[in-house]
């Protein structure tokens, strides 16, 4: 079968071989390169005869992670982006869950497990411009990505997309997104966050350049401003807590950024008001709002944000479905609702992930067939008026952080691991546009004697960075004698998350 994604690539390779098509600056690669070097590394990798396994990638957002991407795919190995910030305890629970039968590391790996290709055999393999037999290219309900997740027990939860959904996404945003070829595309979102592969393919795909826009750089506001002019971006994708952060710097316009002519917006619900700033400083770009879970291939929903969807909405709408799928509001009996009416959203369609890997008890909760299609529980709630998708929170207690979808009791499950916490309870704390401002651990600490909060919760702190994501770690910490409990003896979370937003 075909993989248009590897034929494509090669395409560019022979008409535009002096294209890059990731910019890091005197260190960048062009189109022959990524086609020659990942050539060879799926020469290398075609050795192992366990096609069809997982490989995990290690690194931050360079030239390297993609060549292995690339590289994994023509050898026939679904690959696994890993962040190179990720705590060692994620990492090594990730490594167990995926069964990977290799690991590609472009940043220094952090176990002493595992069967490594380091940075320097990398170099060493993609140098000999040897070729692959493409006998085993992934295609069609081959898995193509996994990406993992944050699970309810503490266990990251590996989403696996195959080559036939993410040619399903690829169509899609190259048929409805007005992008151009050769354009360049802002890659800020880690690999191991699916909203990357809303920049990655798409602009692999129109022989476009991936312009890099490390964790540091956003870390720190002087280097954000002063670095965004130096990038000529065209395409701008992110999650919108990023855009709002660059809003603040009154620079950030289209007299200053004469190039920037397209944004995509994903990961999390875009505020009215961030939306109104940005056409107010960019008023002839494209502004696109989207939806989606990772289980359905990234997004699955579309908007075009003018200042008549602002004037007309208080709070924006997700959008129309794309064309070849389908969504279905359930009320709690599973019936589908009508026009207006709020319930759960079900996306139908070829979008949908085959499933959670080597997770079937959870892949069953949350997979089924809709009338002979694959279908998803998104959890979320939602409601459709005159074709478009209105969002109305979650159903449980899963949440949109920065664009980060956390789940609670991953964190609750972190917390109280740590020394001296009984029991912990994680709540969102809303702001007006309905967005996610602070996490706040409700924490049952176990003390004899009366103790410094302030020098108890930089510990709890502490300890957490070493177990979670950063953006996962509460910034606030109230420390009781006991938690709520429902009348079922559970933890009442909504009792909290009232309580915190009063």
């Amino acid at each position: 079968m075909e993989n248009k994604i590897v034929e494509t690539i090669r395409t560019w390779s022979e008409k535009k071989p002096n294209n890059i098509f990731f910019d890091e600056g005197e260190n960048s690669l062009t189109y022959l390169e990524l086609e020659n070097m990942s050539n060879s590394l799926a020469s290398y990798l075609e050795e192992n005869e366990e096609t069809g396994k997982n490989i995990i990638v290690y690194g931050g957002q360079n030239s390297r992670m993609v060549v292995s991407f690339l590289g994994c795919t023509k050898a026939g190995y679904g690959y696994i982006p890993v962040d190179g910030h990720t705590p060692v305890d994620r990492v090594k629970m990730i490594y167990e869950e995926s069964q990977a039968i290799c690991v590609i590391a472009i940043d220094d790996w952090p176990l002493e497990i595992g069967n490594v290709i380091n940075l320097n055999l990398f170099e060493e393999i993609v140098s000999k411009r040897t070729v692959p037999s493409f006998s085993n290219v992934v295609s069609g309900n081959d898995v193509y990505y996994t990406i993992f997740t944050s699970g309810t027990t503490g266990k990251p939860k590996g989403v696996q997309i195959t080559y036939s959904n993410l040619e399903s996404f690829c169509n899609w945003m190259l048929e409805d997104f007005e992008l151009k070829m050769e354009q360049r595309f802002l890659c800020q979102a880690p690999f191991s966050f699916d909203l990357s592969v809303m920049d990655l393919f798409p602009s692999l795909l129109t022989c476009g350049t991936l312009v890099p826009m490390e964790k540091k750089m956003v870390e720190s506001f002087p280097l954000l401003f002063g670095s965004i002019p130096k990038m000529n971006l065209n395409v701008w994708v992110s999650t919108p807590s990023l855009i709002e952060i660059c809003l603040l710097n009154p620079e950030f316009t289209s007299e200053k950024l004469p190039s920037l002519e397209n944004f995509q917006f994903c990961g999390e619900e875009l505020p009215h008001n961030v939306a109104q700033k940005l056409i107010d400083r960019f008023p002839n770009a494209s502004i696109f709002n989207t939806y989606g879970p990772t289980e359905a291939t990234v997004a699955i929903t579309i908007v075009k944000i003018t200042q008549d969807v602002l004037n007309n909405n208080d709070r924006l709408p997700l959008g129309k479905v794309k064309g070849d799928t389908e969504l279905i509001i359930l009320d709690d009996n599973g019936h589908a609702l009508s026009s207006g009416e709020i319930g759960e959203i079900i996306i139908v369609g070829p979008g949908v992930s085959i499933g959670y890997f080597n997770n079937p008890e959870k892949t069953k909760e949350a997979f089924f067939m809709y009338e002979g299609k694959p279908a998803y529980r998104t959890g979320d709630a939602g409601l459709i008026k005159n074709d478009m998708l209105y969002y109305k929170g979650r159903l449980d207690f899963q949440i949109k952080w920065h664009g980060y979808r956390i789940e609670l009791g991953d964190i609750d499950h972190h917390l109280t691991m740590l020394n001296g916490v009984k029991n912990a309870c994680v709540v969102p704390k809303y702001n007006k546009s309905h967005k996610v401002q602070q996490l706040v651990a409700y924490i049952v600490y176990d003390a004899t004697a009366s103790f410094d909060e302030k020098e108890v919760t930089k510990l709890l702190k502490e300890d957490l960075s070493n177990k979670v994501m950063d953006y996962m770690i509460p910034q606030r910490f109230i420390f009781v004698e006991s938690l709520p409990l429902t009348a079922n003896g559970k933890v009442d979370r909504k009792g909290l998350i009232n309580e915190v937003n009063k």
